[in-house]
């Protein structure tokens, strides 16, 4: 594989934050499905679409992650309150709070639904960061097998994107471990298989090259290396 020599690492932020957008046009749903973060402008854009009428019922899933496990309370519950100040009424959220990463997202909050003596949605929008809009996409594709998902994020580009708390190199270095776990995790059956044109591929290899490697997967080889 070409090491990337012609891509500057501003090409390659821009190639690979686009790569991770899936660009869903979205429709009416069952349900809005949040999948906890560090970034709680994900809980206040799910209300945006909650009072635009895109489905009556909200479920806010995490519980603390590699960026979250210093917050005095749950990732899920956070964005819930974001959400609700911004107008969701309780009675139209569901909270699960337990989950650490993107599959426990899933099979925890299909745990609660049914809990709550709810139907299983048949069609859902899926709610992540800007960056983890595909690797959601394949997570659910893989472990919630028969519903018609959606997913989307804040509408923000990459240097819109940043702010003190989630700054440049923290999200540059989280945007390239989903890359990698884009192309690893399949492998495992955690999630399917994804497009990755050259071009997005070479954009990996550009930003780890350049130092932004402290997200990638430990003790699993990059492609070139194989």
């Amino acid at each position: 594989m070409d090491s990337g020599k012609n891509m500057t690492i501003e090409e390659a932020i821009k190639i690979l934050w686009a790569y991770h957008h899936v660009n869903h046009e979205l429709s009416p749903a069952d349900l809005i499905f949040v999948l906890g973060s560090n970034d709680v402008r994900v809980g206040e854009y799910a209300a945006t679409l909650y009072t635009q009428g895109l489905a009556p019922r909200v479920i806010f899933s995490g519980g603390v992650g590699r960026f979250t496990n210093g917050w005095a309370i749950t990732e899920a519950e956070l964005f819930a309150q974001a959400a609700e100040n911004a107008g969701v009424p309780k009675s139209s959220i569901l909270i699960e709070n337990k989950s650490t990463n993107t599959g426990e997202n899933v099979k925890f909050s299909r745990r609660v639904i049914s809990e709550a003596g709810l139907p299983e949605p048949q069609k859902i929008i899926a709610l992540q960061k800007p960056y983890m809009e595909r690797r959601t996409l394949a997570t659910l594709e893989a472990q919630w097998p028969g519903v018609e998902v959606m997913v989307s994020s804040p509408p923000l580009s990459f240097d819109d994107y940043i702010t003190n708390e989630l700054p440049r190199d923290l999200v540059i270095n989280a945007m390239v471990g989903d890359f990698h776990r884009i192309i690893e995790y399949p492998k495992q059956g955690f999630s399917s298989e994804q497009p990755v044109p050259p071009e997005a591929l070479e954009a990996f290899q550009v930003l780890v090259e350049a130092g932004y490697n402290s997200q990638l997967i430990k003790g699993v080889s990059l492609p070139w290396e194989v």
